[in-house]
């Protein structure tokens, strides 16, 4: 079977002027008609009619031959239909062959894919259409005009996806039976419609669509690996999702260990894609069939194996808090929490810090001599249960303060009544299990106790003097959470008496001035560009 596809492309546009050769993502935007026509297992012949010598150069240099069109036809009110019938005709008077279908494809829907058009020119064999033209449904509840009044074009008002099916030209291609071909028609008697998805749907008429089509063609599949569960944690998982919702715009996926179920279930709560695996042979597999363009490893401490192998499956490695020997095999290495760079693909420190969307939107509150309100917050799981060893030293706070209130906020994988954990109100105390809103908490907050992750970060943002309690050793190699940044630093907690975690936050509570201080070298720190320094070097 003989399939001629005809790219039609004027040289004289004049809504966007050279539309055909300006630069679509890098490449000429005829490129893309050209490029899929050559790509489909069907097409026979590719050629581009045109009136203009450089599309000429560009067509020929991309692989499609060329038909000079008359001048006549490449006027302003000239249609496509004679135009497409004039390329036919002279292409089989070259090739001495006549062809059983001719495709007109459009060079302005550059986000058309080949495996689309493919599966409409199958869609077309299959079915003996005369004629297939591509279309998008969008139904929408609409209004026209009848003897000059407006009236609905509906019968009764329904949600979106009740309405029926209303399908609109994307133009991106055309399939039409030769022997239906007419100088003024394309289209036979039996037509058919064939949908493209809403994303490859773009028909380039506009300066709008243009820079629409260029951010559809710059996404990029990008794939986060991170777990969290008790041990470690819940900061990767909060990291990865923050980051995941900044990349609007790219096709994001988020891979987790269905064993450890508090990550699970903040994954799922979050709407994001998402998919579980049981070990590292099938995160490969996955990786060999979904062929992403990045993958961000938030799992701390690689190995050179596991780096190397991601690389086989991806163009762009990116790790997270990696101290591991395969970190050096990485593309980038982002390791806010430290200060040391070993290696020079390596950018570390509190520059790099990504701070959710609450915080980049929330401001300190005014400095308060009296303390009305402490918080105390340590992370998703709190593996040494150091909010249990505060809530104890709290009970005996209040009864020496009475008008001071602590709120006491666990994470989703830490279980208050199993600590005995319990709001209790004559001692001012109130806990809360896994709320949505932390910076509320913390704006509200004269001080705070917390871990030596990246909660530090968010009360540096919002100037709340803090006193740090490390969960493990490896959180003390967490260098920004020091007196210099304006924390009290006790070192690691589960080492600590509760009678000198008292003492300090007695002295603390005494010293407004200690306080004053603290807050100002917190907010000396710039914070809140880091979230786009990550993205940057994750897209870049």
């Amino acid at each position: 079977m003989n399939i001629l596809a005809v790219i039609p492309a004027r040289g004289g546009s004049k809504g966007i002027p050279r539309k055909n050769v300006r630069l679509m993502n890098g490449e000429p935007l005829i490129s893309y008609a050209i490029k899929n026509s050559l790509h489909s297992k069907y097409i026979t012949d590719v050629v581009v009619t045109t009136d203009d010598e450089e599309i000429v150069n560009i067509s020929k240099c991309y692989g499609a031959e060329v038909i000079i069109r008359d001048n006549s036809l490449a006027e302003d009110h000239i249609t496509l239909d004679p135009v497409i019938y004039d390329a036919t005709i002279k292409t089989e008077e070259q090739k001495k062959k006549k062809y059983d279908i001719v495709i007109t494809l459009q060079p302005t829907s550059p986000v058309l894919k080949v495996s689309t058009l493919d599966n409409a020119i199958e869609n077309f064999i299959e079915n003996n259409y005369d004629t297939i033209i591509s279309a998008v449904n969008r139904p929408h509840l609409s209004w026209g005009e009848k003897d000059k009044q407006i009236v609905p074009q509906y019968e009764k008002r329904l949600n979106r996806q009740l309405l029926p099916k209303n399908y609109v030209e994307t133009g991106a291609f055309l399939i039409t039976k030769r022997d239906i071909m007419k100088e003024m028609s394309r289209i036979g008697e039996k037509v058919s419609i064939y949908e493209v998805p809403e994303e490859e749907s773009v028909d380039i008429d506009s300066k709008e669509d243009w820079m629409l089509c260029e951010n559809l063609l710059k996404k990029k599949k990008i794939v986060f690996r991170c777990d969290g569960y008790k041990k470690i944690g819940m900061g990767h998982v909060y990291h990865s999702l923050t980051l995941a919702y900044a990349l609007t715009g790219h096709e994001v996926i988020i891979v987790t260990n269905e064993k450890h179920a508090e990550g699970l279930k903040k994954i799922q709560d979050s709407y994001m894609q998402y998919i579980t695996i049981q070990n590292d042979k099938d995160f490969f597999k996955f990786l060999e069939e979904y062929k992403p363009n990045i993958i961000v490893n938030d799992c701390l401490d690689t190995e050179e194996k596991y780096i190397k192998k991601l690389k086989e499956l991806c163009e762009k490695v990116v790790t997270i808090e990696d101290m591991g020997t395969g970190a050096r095999y990485a593309d980038i290495v982002i390791n806010a929490l430290y200060n040391e760079q070993k290696n020079a693909n390596e950018y570390c420190g509190s520059k790099y810090v990504c701070l959710r969307n609450e915080f980049l939107v929330s401001k300190p509150k005014e400095f308060c001599n009296e303390i009305e309100n402490i918080l105390v917050v340590f992370g998703g799981t709190d593996p040494a249960n150091l909010t249990k060893k505060v809530y104890n030293i709290a009970k005996e706070i209040t009864k020496t303060y009475p008008k001071i209130c602590f709120t006491f906020i666990t994470g989703i994988g830490y279980n208050c009544k199993e600590n005995d954990l319990l709001s209790d109100e004559k001692s001012n105390i109130k806990v809360l299990n896994d709320v949505n809103n932390i910076s509320m908490y913390m704006q509200q907050a004269d001080i705070a106790f917390t871990s030596q992750g990246r909660t530090v970060y968010e009360l540096a943002s919002l100037g709340v003097p803090s006193i740090v309690l490390a969960q493990n050793e490896r959180e003390l190699l967490h260098t920004f959470a020091q007196m210099p940044n304006g924390f009290m630093n006790l070192g690691l907690g589960e080492n600590l008496s509760e009678e000198t975690i008292k003492n300090t936050l007695e002295w603390l509570i005494e010293t407004p001035q200690i306080r004053k201080e603290m807050r100002e070298l917190m907010l000396k720190n710039d914070l809140k560009d880091g979230l786009n320094r990550e993205v940057d070097l994750i897209l870049n």
